[in-house]
């Protein structure tokens, strides 16, 4: 299926303005709510979450039990030598030995707790991922219509990377810093209770230096993901949007707009890191308070014989360390800010408000007639800025219609409720009699054949891109739409024919060629009703003669509706729907509506006010 003109919606413009505009001063909604639901997705993992828990236990109770074993070997020398007996190498052989095992089991049980967590962390995200896949997939096309697609992309990539890098090291990292704090505690009170109180005066220093810190940051890690959304579908506007930039010279403004956004990405950016990373100097400031008063102290204490050498040495590493897992935590609360902001983002995506599901007992449609009916629609993109009311349209099977009009007059948005992008607010359409809303979107579709004004092709070959309108077509039934369409030579005038790849843009083949071809998938598809919106905008005189008689081939016996097209359809049209500002104005056969010499002459006038004398008109009505 081709792109679509859209008319007459909103279109998302994000705000302007300095570091309040974008929320910079916004903060996670409901952290725990949030944190709550993301520790969910986690709950299928609850096993191996365990295990991992168990794991970083362990490897840290290990590390924090060496610098003790390591002062049993220093206290033997210092006291061998202190007494003037020779050093029990034994000993200290056993215990070296001791402390390499502990070292080793350490590693061990880290490397085993990554590795596990690694797993976790990657099948969660992958869940996540998958959950808003679904999710887009029923979102209404208002939901698009109102943000950029670099905002959404944003959503789906750099907010979900923040999440599973989070999860993937700050939950062990968090886990050991928690552990790492309560085993120095214990094993400091072991050695000294008076040392230990000298190192924990620090703890609530720390602790409230920490919370001033990591409040002032968070503000700011908000702000640096929102405006990194914002910057994405700029970007992702100026590169699609290349070649008009170039035509209407707008690479100053662009620049422009790049730096503006760029400059609030990186005032928040450089804020959020400054903030939080003052921590870490903070700490160490503190840490070495502590090691000077612990070694002042301690030297004190075994010179009074009141404390052993070893143990001065375990408790000058333990305090060396003590403010290590609170600089942790510390820096892994500023972590969990980004990524709880990030959560949040991808959660409201989430938490959208879908389409209305199909009715789950809705009759199959075997064989649609093409019959379709308006009655009293009423429709607006806005709730309270109606487009139509009471719009009443009655197309009998087999019918060409025409829809004319100006710009803006809602003739697009016909499409759209038509095939259930948007639903009416008031009134019925019906296919065959049936009301379009008790049927399954995907059996209503499958209905509508539609050729549109902005092509839409894929990454894929042209012979891919043509069956995309009936996957399980044969190569001989691709060629002859291909052929239909009038686009079987230029084809094969391609290196690789019907094999040559399309880029992403599809900008190798010219915009002709694009619209050839999805009229040739369109006729392949063999649907029961068209919908041609300036299907032929994009092509040259000739080739628009060529595949005016391929259409006029393919709407007989079909109900067809051909809105704002060239001059020959028009002509041939069964019925001619003359719209303005969401009414019906005219309606009636060419003929019928210029003899009244009212809205649809005035157009057609005004068109051909500089036909030449062969008759040939290059314009489209509407």
């Amino acid at each position: 299926m081709s792109g679509e003109k859209r008319e007459g919606r909103p279109r998302f413009r994000p705000p302007r303005g300095g570091p309040g505009g974008l929320g910079l001063l916004e903060k996670p909604q409901d952290f725990k709510g949030t944190f709550r639901r993301l520790a969910g997705y986690l709950r299928p993992h609850l096993g191996r979450t365990v295990i991992v828990f168990v794991l970083a236990i362990m490897s840290t109770a290990f590390g924090i039990l060496s610098p003790r074993i390591l002062g049993l070997a220093t206290t033997e020398m210092f006291e061998s030598v202190q007494a003037g007996r020779a050093i029990d190498f034994a000993y200290i052989g056993k215990v070296l030995l001791i402390l390499g095992v502990l070292y080793l089991l350490s590693a061990l049980f880290s490397f085993g707790q990554q590795f596990i967590m690694a797993g976790v962390a990657q099948k969660t995200v992958y869940d996540l991922r998958r959950e808003i896949k679904h999710k887009l997939t029923r979102l209404p096309l208002r939901y698009y219509d109102a943000r950029t697609h670099g905002e959404i992309l944003s959503r789906v990539t750099n907010d979900v990377d923040t999440i599973s890098s989070s999860l993937q090291q700050s939950l062990t990292q968090l886990i050991t810093a928690i552990v790492t704090l309560a085993g120095v505690i214990i094993m400091m009170l072991a050695i000294s209770p008076l040392l230990t109180l000298v190192v924990v005066l620090v703890l609530p220093v720390a602790f409230a230096l920490t919370r001033i810190i990591t409040k002032r940051s968070r503000q700011y890690f908000v702000g640096q993901q929102k405006n990194l959304g914002e910057l994405n579908g700029h970007i992702e506007e100026m590169l699609t949007g290349h070649k008009i930039i170039k035509a209407f010279s707008r690479e100053k403004q662009s620049l422009e707009k790049f730096k503006e956004v760029n400059d609030r990405l990186y005032n928040s950016g450089w804020k959020a890191q400054f903030i939080s990373g003052i921590i870490m100097p903070m700490m160490n400031f503190l840490n070495n308070l502590g090691f000077v008063a612990v070694c002042a102290l301690g030297g004190f204490l075994v010179a009074r014989g009141a404390m052993a050498l070893g143990d001065l040495q375990a408790m000058i590493h333990y305090s060396r360390h003590f403010t290590q897992p609170i600089t942790q935590t510390a820096s892994i609360a500023n972590i969990m800010q980004a990524t709880m902001a990030a959560a949040e983002r991808v959660f409201e995506v989430l938490d959208e408000v879908e389409e209305a599901p199909d009715n789950p007992d809705a009759p199959e449609i075997r064989e649609s007639r093409g019959a379709v009916s308006f009655q009293g629609v009423q429709f607006g993109y806005k709730k309270d800025d109606l487009l139509y009311e009471n719009l009443d349209i009655n197309v009998h099977e087999g019918q060409t219609v025409a829809i004319v009009g100006p710009t803006g007059a809602g003739k697009t948005t016909l499409v759209n409720l038509l095939l259930r992008f948007y639903d009416i607010d008031a009134g019925r359409i019906t296919v065959d009699g049936l009301d379009i809303r008790e049927l399954k979107r995907e059996d209503l579709r499958q209905i509508f054949g539609m050729v549109l004004q902005d092509t839409w092709l894929f990454n894929g070959t042209i012979r891919d891109n043509i069956a995309y309108g009936r996957l399980d077509a044969s190569e001989e039934e691709v060629v002859q739409a291909a052929v239909a369409a009038r686009a079987d030579h230029f084809i094969r005038t391609l290196p690789e024919g019907y094999n040559t790849l399309l880029n992403e843009e599809a900008s190798n083949i010219s915009q002709g060629e694009k619209q050839l071809l999805t009229i040739a998938r369109a006729i392949l598809a063999d649907p029961a009703i068209l919908i041609l919106d300036e299907a032929t905008s994009s092509v040259d005189t000739r080739t628009e003669v060529l595949i005016q008689k391929a259409m006029a081939q393919l709407m007989q016996g079909r109900t067809s509706f051909v809105i704002a097209h060239r001059l020959s359809t028009i002509r041939n049209a069964d019925l001619i729907l003359v719209m303005n500002e969401g009414q019906i104005v005219e309606q009636g056969t060419h003929e019928g509506l210029l003899a009244k010499n009212g809205f649809y002459a005035e157009l057609y006038n005004s068109q051909f006010a500089g036909v030449n004398s062969s008759g040939a008109n290059p314009l489209a009505i509407g």
